[in-house]
């Protein structure tokens, strides 16, 4: 196996993490409530669009933090999300471009 194939191979690895966070439709839907929102919204904002209890929209909050792709920031006694999502896919556009040009050439 060729040093690109592996590099490539390890960062599928690396992407994995990134790529569950996406698999959950309520994380994708606060992706996309937080995207509408550039100034951020509370949990209590977020758990009102959507269908889930504050605890669980905590939780999912608290999944898409640790990828990266969204941060808090302290507004008084609250903390409000805030979508940062540029290294999660940079990291997810390396991969794309890595394989593509690894295939590069090969037929359909």
């Amino acid at each position: 196996m060729s040093q690109q194939t592996e590099d490539i191979l390890q960062q599928f690895k690396d992407c994995i993490p990134l790529l569950e966070v996406l698999t959950d439709v309520n994380r994708q839907a606060m992706i996309m409530l937080l995207a509408q929102n550039k100034s951020g919204l509370n949990v209590n904002t977020i758990a009102g669009h959507i269908n889930l209890s504050r605890p669980a929209v905590s939780h999912h909050l608290k999944v898409l933090k640790q990828s990266g792709f969204i941060k808090s920031e302290k507004k008084g006694v609250e903390n409000y999300y805030v979508l940062t999502v540029r290294k999660p896919l940079e990291q997810l556009k390396s991969l794309i471009t890595a394989v593509e040009d690894e295939c590069e050439g090969l037929s359909d």
